[in-house]
Formats: C-alpha cells, structure tokens, sequence
C-alpha cells in the first residue's frame, strides 16, 4: 500500500470534486441536525431522484423504492435483479450525541431570577464541552388533538439562543478545581437558561408562568404539552472550514450524519446491477435500541415487504438465505491520529486524516467484545474492488487495546448470516460539539460506498 496522504495521490481536478463535495455536504450539516431532519432531507432527495414510497408499490420490478420507520428510520432500495440472488446494503445511523430535554423540563429559580430547562444527555458526551457555548432547540411537539408543532430555534441569526452556564475561574477553585476533569460537570447541572424577565403586568405572577405565557402565544404550546414532545438541544454554531488551506471540516454531528450523508449520494449517483439498499437507524449512540435502532426487527421488514409485493412465495428458509447471501458495509465512523493526544493510539495500526476511508477489519473492547469481526474473505474482496475502482483506503482501529474502544451496528446485522466489515471516514474530537474531518477522507468515503454498491 502506498503510505503518503491522498492529497498527493490526487491531480487538481480531483481537488476541485473535494472540495465541491465538501461544499455540498455543509449544506446538509447546516440543515440538518437531528434524526428527524435528516429522514425529511433524504425523502425530498429520494422523490428528487424517482424513487417512490415502497408501501404504495402493487408490483415489485425494477425501481427505486423507500421506507419510513416512525419518521426516525429509513430505508432506500434499488432492485435490478432476482430477489433471491441477495442485496449489497450499506448501514449508517443518523442520531448523534446530545441533550434531550427532560419531560417536566422547567425550573424556576428564585435565587437566581432565571428559569431552565432540565436535560438528560443522550450518547458519550463530555459534559464540560457543552457549557459555556450556543445552544439551539430542535425537535417536534405533539399536542392531545394530533397537531404536530415543529420547534427550531437558535439556528436563524434572529433567533436567541440558549446556554448553560459555567462558573467564574475566581469562584471554581474548590467547587470545581479539586475534581477530575471529567467530574467537573454533573448531568444534573445540564440546565439551560431559558428566561429572565418578569411579567410586567403582573409583577406577582411567577417568572414560570411568564415564560409559558410567551410559549403559548409564540408556539401555542401548553405546559402539558412538553410531555409528548421529542426536544433535542444541541449546538448552535454552523459548519466550518478549518485551516488556512480549508483542508478539513468542522461540525456537530458528523458521528454518524457524514455515512449517511455519503451513503445516500453514493445510492443516488453508482450505476448498480445488483439489488442494494441504504438503511439509516436510529439510537446507535444508546446501544442500537428501539424500534428504530438496529436491533429491531426494520432490515427484516424492509426485506420481507420486498418479497411480499413481488409476489413471490418463499419460506423462511429462503429469506435467510437471502440474508446469508448479502454482504453489508457497517457505516460509521473512526478515529484518525489526535496530534495532542498521539498516545491513546497504536500508532501502526491507527488512521491518519487525509489518507482516505477507514476500513475497519474489527471493532469492539478489551478482547474484541461486542465486536463483529470480518472475515478475511471478505476483507480481501473488498481491497481487490478498491484498487480496481481506485479507491484510496485505509486500515485503522479504534485506539490501543486497553485504552478503550467502541462498537458499531456491524453485529446486529451479522447475526442474519450477513458478510460484514466496518468502514468510514476517521474524525478528531469525535462526540464532542465541534467535529473534524478531511475534506479528503468524506471524499474517498463517497468513492468507497459507490464503488461497494456497484459490485
């Protein structure tokens, strides 16, 4: 394997398709931000691109097709041959490490003439990187009478945002100063202020209902209503160029938004033969959970559903062969060499930016658990398909053996009888509100899962 970056494997032609790429891809960050925002982005793709609602399809032939789990999960499919010969699928997910709003969210506190909104952190964070910085409101309210009211403020330069508040370095020394850094902050203490000011004409009234009153008037939402919405927080700030070169690309969500993003636009521009299929999951930073995690039943369906609208009688044991016969990219993200922090890598075995997609033979902790691993069957097939595309690759693991480690959704689709290997693009601060990515690396990832899905 030639060992030097992909930036100088690369003419300026191919710089230019980069750096557009990236461009593009901003676009999609600065719009989306949540689960929910990314299945609308891709449906209006999806129907932009002829593929059609694969529950309104009376017979099944060649075509483009979609399905939406329960507006958080989503699948796209391209059928061009027997059912029976099995899919190529490509796994993302689309949720990323945040704060959700608690039910009964609000606090009014006398002491300090404020009123917050509790959370409940989803995902790895680290508490401390969420302080002290803008934060926006995303999500849906749904009211008693089925009204959908769709929230999101803090994006628009008009908008107020929202903080949660750090304490003064003259008064942290003892409160803060003795703990360990990550102790620094406790989930409790992630609370957003929300308002401030009084009600004028009835000063006797609370600083709590001062705010709903704004709330219902602005939004018309009622207090009770808070109880059936799904109110994600997360950071404020837009997607930015980093460096003076702007080689790379800082933003929230790119764990795992940037597979989704290249997966989707590898789908919608390959020339494919066989039978393939783009599935996004849900709660992957939870454990893959849910209804519209991994471990559902959702691959299932989308599968069987194929088979039930192509009229075709099979048995069980036909849809497990079909399960045995398709081989999956597990979608997501890895780690590339941290310059400050070189020491939690095995430097031989660790993904540097700007040297292309990261393929992953395993991942998993401490002896390999919770991970699924590639066969070295598959690994070889997926290197001879890359050089013949002229992909530029990698191989790297998720840090020293000891040091930690992570999974993917790789193993709740293996355990189908699916051939699977792990592969995207490497990021510094990965889970943290601010994320970094080679332009290159998003680039050669969109290359890889195009190639995959033409075979």
């Amino acid at each position: 394997m030639e060992n030097k970056s992909g930036w100088l494997r690369i003419d300026e032609k191919k710089k230019k398709e980069v750096m557009n790429f990236a461009e593009e891809y901003k676009k999609f960050l600065k719009e989306v931000k949540t689960e929910r925002e990314a299945v609308n982005f891709f449906e209006e793709l999806a129907k932009k691109n002829g593929f059609e609602p694969l529950e309104r399809a009376k017979k099944l032939g060649k075509g483009k097709y979609y399905v939406i789990k329960n507006g958080k999960a989503m699948a796209l499919l391209s059928i061009n041959e027997d059912l029976e010969k099995g899919f190529r699928i490509i796994a993302a997910h689309i949720d990323s490490p945040r704060l959700d709003l608690k039910p009964n969210p609000i606090i009014e506190d006398k002491d300090s003439q404020t009123v917050l909104f509790k959370t409940h952190y989803y995902g790895g964070i680290k508490k401390y990187q969420w302080v002290s910085r803008p934060l926006a409101i995303h999500g849906i309210v749904v009211k008693k009478s089925g009204e959908k009211i769709s929230i999101n403020i803090g994006e628009d330069p008009e908008d107020p945002v929202f903080s949660i508040p750090d304490l003064l370095p003259h008064l942290s020394r003892k409160v803060q100063g003795e703990k360990k850094l990550l102790e620094g902050f406790e989930g409790e203490d992630l609370q957003l202020i929300v308002s401030h000011i009084p009600d004028a004409k009835d000063e006797k009234s609370s600083l709590k209902n001062s705010l709903l009153k704004l709330l219902n008037e602005k939004y018309g939402i009622e207090e009770e209503d808070l109880f059936s919405a799904d109110l994600e927080v997360v950071p404020a700030h837009q997607p930015r160029d980093v460096g003076f070169d702007k080689s790379m690309l800082g933003a929230y969500g790119q764990d795992d938004r940037i597979c989704a993003f290249t997966s989707v636009k590898a789908m919608l521009d390959s020339q494919q033969k066989g039978n393939t299929i783009v599935i996004l999951f849900d709660k992957e930073e939870i454990g893959s959970d849910g209804n519209v995690g991994a471990q559902s039943n959702f691959i299932e369906y989308v599968i069987a559903r194929t088979l039930d609208i192509d009229n075709q009688k099979y048995s069980y044991g036909t849809f497990l062969e079909i399960m045995n016969k398709s081989k999956v990219i597990s979608a997501d993200v890895n780690a590339v060499v941290n310059p400050l922090f070189k020491q939690v890598h095995d430097l031989n075995n660790a993904a540097k930016a700007g040297f292309g997609v990261v393929v992953t033979k395993y991942t998993g902790s401490g002896g390999k658990y919770s991970s699924s691993e590639a066969q070295a069957e598959l690994v070889a097939e997926i290197m001879n398909l890359f050089d013949k595309k002229k992909v530029i690759y990698q191989f790297g693991l998720l840090g020293k053996v000891d040091e930690g480690g992570g999974g993917t959704v790789a193993k709740y689709l293996a355990k189908y009888g699916m051939q699977v290997i792990d592969m995207g693009p490497g990021l510094i601060s990965m889970h943290s509100p601010f994320e970094l990515v080679s332009k290159f690396d998003l680039w050669s990832t969109y290359q890889a899962y195009k190639a995959f899905l033409e075979g």
